[in-house]
């Protein structure tokens, strides 16, 4: 029998109603069956573990993802799979995050959660937990796991964790995954896409739970005030910069923009070029106004994700020496990103 470790972390996929007050509350995940009586039907020893109390995502931050991390590093021989209830409005950031904090998987992390809490009749939230629950399970013809990342599964799709992004506040379909394409689409029955998956090279799991939080991100927009700015980006109080510019890469060629990155980056500063749009990569110099970041070193961030951009940068500044970071930043640790071009 597989065993799988179930992480309650709050959210609203925990929300049920109190018969006395008609108030939405968090359940008892120890008494899942009771409340989720089909999961009886898997032939799994589910085992569940809990934050104490629960949060609602926006609270959870990098020292949640060292619990996390933890918690799973350290039980990793016990069991064959891990599924963590997540509140949405974060969750990319803490997959992400998990994702390079814990390299080496050959084990399955499944993130879900829903919109509507498990409590309401209508809710996305059984069906995004026991299919979850049947993915972190799966094995192949040679009885190894399936999956073997951290991935986020929402309303019949599987994706790969660190190019997830949550992009609606109302709809099931709460997340996409614009530069990737789906791991496995749920139908009748769950229909795997194998060329898709990530397969580590190292030989073994690798679990690093500093992270530093040196980082700015800026999303660029016109007419940017740069005057109130400046104080903020300060080496070494900030590491590392992240700019979300317009379109493939580009940003002002406004002379005091420019003597600001320049001067940052002449600090001992990294500054990562991201893209703010939805889907595409950056492309830095392919255009006059992005020229200037090839000259000076920022670093072309392809089609990172913020979420992942954000979530790499605060794992390099802990884990990885300070002349090795640009070069780690550029290249695909988890599946993260494609080449750049």
């Amino acid at each position: 029998m597989r065993k799988l470790l179930l992480i309650y972390t709050g959210g609203t996929i925990g929300m049920i109603t109190n018969a006395q007050t008609g108030a939405l509350e968090s359940f008892d995940f120890s008494h899942l069956y009771g409340h989720i009586p089909e999961l009886k039907r898997f032939e799994l020893d589910i085992q569940v573990k809990s934050f104490d109390p629960p949060l609602d995502s926006s609270e959870l931050g990098p020292q949640h993802w060292q619990q996390l991390a933890s918690w799973i590093a350290s039980s990793y021989e016990l069991f064959d799979g891990f599924v963590i209830l997540h509140g949405t409005d974060t969750m990319a950031y803490t997959a992400s995050a998990l994702s390079f904090m814990l390299q080496g998987l050959k084990k399955p992390i499944v993130f879900t959660g829903s919109q509507l809490p498990i409590g309401i009749i209508r809710t996305d939230g059984k069906e995004n937990l026991i299919t979850a629950i049947e993915i972190a399970a799966a094995t192949d013809a040679q009885g190894q796991p399936i999956l073997q990342e951290v991935a986020v599964y929402f309303e019949y799709a599987l994706f790969r964790a660190n190019r997830s992004s949550k992009v609606s506040a109302h709809q099931f379909e709460a997340f996409a995954s614009p530069n990737y394409p789906l791991l496995a689409k749920a139908g009748v029955q769950i229909e795997w896409f194998q060329e898709r998956l990530f397969r580590t090279q190292l030989p073994a799991l690798q679990a690093q739970f500093e992270v530093s939080n040196e980082v700015l991100i800026w999303r660029l927009f016109p007419g940017m005030p740069f005057e109130h700015y400046t104080k903020a980006l300060s080496y070494p109080d900030i590491k590392i910069l992240i700019i979300e510019t317009f379109g493939a890469g580009n940003a002002f060629s406004k002379q005091r923009f420019q003597t600001l990155l320049e001067a940052f980056v002449a600090a001992g500063g990294l500054v990562l070029n991201i893209t703010q749009c939805q889907s595409g990569a950056v492309r830095q110099g392919a255009y006059q106004t992005s020229t200037f970041f090839e000259k000076i070193g920022v670093i072309s961030g392809a089609d990172l994700t913020a979420e992942a951009a954000l979530t790499k940068c605060m794992f390099a500044l802990a884990n990885v020496p300070s002349t090795e970071r640009a070069a780690f930043i550029r290249t695909a640790i988890a599946g993260e990103l494609s080449a750049a071009k």
